[in-house]
């Protein structure tokens, strides 16, 4: 894979409407081994619980504040700059405690493919 800038323009966000959130997928190449999609949730929504089967995530908090749940971890409240780690296969769920849009970037390895996603709800 070589160098290259990649753009949101002309990127469609669309809404997960079982996931209950908003996602723009900015990378997702197939020469990748990784994808990276923003993610955003309205204020006093909180995501369904699910899990990825074989691909683990990272939450890189932008805007906004949440409370996660991962695993068996007690609830957390997260903020811009705080990274979530989530193993493959773990149980995830995160709630928009703000006023404002809580937006994130997930990082999946290896790529984020919608047969790996299961819904626990």
């Amino acid at each position: 894979m070589g160098p290259r800038i990649a753009r949101v323009e002309g990127i469609q966000e669309f809404f997960a409407a079982g996931e209950r959130c908003h996602i723009l997928e900015v990378w997702q190449v197939p020469d990748d081994s990784l994808s990276i999609a923003r993610v955003r949730v309205e204020p006093g929504v909180t995501t369904q619980w699910h899990a990825l089967e074989g691909v683990t995530e990272r939450y890189i908090i932008g805007e906004g504040r949440g409370r996660m749940e991962v695993g068996e971890l007690p609830p957390a409240d997260v903020g811009p700059g705080d990274v979530v780690f989530i193993p493959a296969g773990v149980r995830q769920r995160i709630a928009n405690l703000g006023p404002g849009e809580l937006i994130f970037y997930c990082v999946c390895t290896p790529r984020f493919h919608p047969e790996c996603y299961r819904p626990l709800e």
